[in-house]
């Protein structure tokens, strides 16, 4: 076991521990979102015009990943990230100041927007910086410095919001911007890859997505990656319900995502250096039939002991599963089409947890909680089997390329 958490990410080089770092800035300020609801209802806007500005908002996230995939290969990796945080940073300062539902709506638009097509090229940065063997480690210690941020920022953004709800937009958008200086003078734009050139004809990808859409094997794994997100999303969803339904207090939800915030801050690094020799679809697999399994023991709690161990189970499963997708999906990209595939991943990323705020939410509503929760597990478990299943191709796959 290492000695220290940084030591697992050793011999990484410096552009990802720069990532690292400015994406723990940026999540520091991951603060108007989770208290979105709280800030309209300030400003007199309820009931049904609460779902048009957050609705904006899941669309945005659906948007930003596919333009920002296409930018990263299209215009570069920097400009693309400076183009994300500073309009998402301008955005947050339009909803502050937005008068009405329709305005607030836009300008949540632009935030997820702006905001999410910064992921796209900071995956393809880092896939850029690091071979195939050391990826799954670069994308572990971002995912880390992602709940590093968001573990202070929960904390964080209450004080500020008891103070005033212009500080959350303050230091939201201040963040934004302090990123968007590290990446401006601390990362250097790698040299593009341009498609290769076959015997006969030269490659003819484009700039869109046809690169990955005729990649039968990353249409396979994506949806395979995205029910998995589904299921993992449902802890953001359906488990503040499911503890409202039970009785308890908002506190008991806010207590259940600190053991997950101390779970994985303090268990990923280690993790990580124990399984990263290890078969990564294999461990992808186990890691996800965790998160399943925790997600349905959400059903069997009725206290707070109950979704504690439910929380437990689900965090396990989220550090086990640490970077691996991402690393997977890298590992398959052509050099010339990082940016896409990540945007692909992205995208999977964003349509999971939006149907996880959608259709997730209804099966709750309509069908009921043990529905929801045995689907989860079904579909989890056949999922993580399924890509357990196409290990053997994606081996050879990437043997091929690296032979090549």
């Amino acid at each position: 076991m290492p000695s220290s958490p940084t030591s697992t990410f050793r011999g990484l080089p410096p552009v990802v521990w720069t990532i690292f770092a400015g994406t723990i800035v940026n999540r520091l300020g991951y603060l108007v979102t989770p208290f979105l609801v709280f800030f309209l209802a300030s400003r007199g806007v309820t009931g049904t015009d609460t779902s048009y500005v957050l609705g904006a908002l899941g669309a945005g996230n659906l948007i930003g990943p596919a333009v920002g995939g296409i930018l990263a290969d299209r215009i570069g990796r920097r400009p693309t990230m400076l183009i994300g945080l500073i309009g998402a940073a301008a955005a947050q300062g339009a909803l502050f100041l937005a008068p009405g539902v329709w305005t607030m709506a836009a300008a949540s638009l632009l935030i997820s927007t702006a905001g999410s097509t910064v992921s796209p090229a900071a995956y393809a940065l880092l896939a850029d910086a690091v071979d195939s063997e050391r990826r799954q480690r670069a994308y572990a210690l971002f995912g880390w410095g992602v709940n590093i941020g968001t573990a202070v920022a929960g904390v964080l953004g209450g004080y500020l919001a008891a103070h005033g709800y212009w500080l959350l937009f303050a230091v939201d958008a201040g963040s934004m911007l302090l990123y968007a200086g590290v990446v401006a003078t601390r990362l250097k734009e790698p040299t593009r890859a341009k498609a290769p050139k076959t015997a006969d004809r030269e490659t003819k990808d484009g700039i869109g997505y046809g690169v990955v859409l005729r990649d039968r094997l990353a249409l396979l794994l994506l949806p395979l990656f995205g029910i998995q997100l589904f299921v993992y999303s449902l802890t953001e969803v359906a488990l503040p319900l499911a503890v409202r339904d039970s009785g308890l207090s908002p506190a008991v939800y806010g207590a259940m995502a600190a053991v997950n915030a101390v779970l994985v801050v303090g268990l990923q690094p280690f993790a990580t250096a124990r399984l990263a020799k290890l078969p990564q679809l294999a461990v992808q697999s186990a890691g996800s039939v965790l998160i399943a399994a925790g997600v349905a023991l959400t059903g069997l709690a009725d206290g707070i002991a109950g979704y504690t161990v439910s929380v437990v189970v689900w965090s396990l499963g989220e550090v086990v599963v640490a970077g691996i997708a991402a690393g997977v999906v890298a590992n398959l990209a052509p050099a010339h089409a990082r940016g896409r595939y990540q945007g692909a991943f992205s995208w999977t990323w964003g349509v999971a947890r939006f149907a996880a705020l959608t259709v997730g939410v209804a099966a709750y509503t309509t069908l009921g909680p043990a529905a929801l929760w045995w689907t989860a597990l079904a579909a989890g478990t056949a999922a993580a089997a399924a890509t357990l299943a196409l290990a053997p191709r994606v081996n050879r796959r990437t043997a091929h390329d690296l032979a090549a």
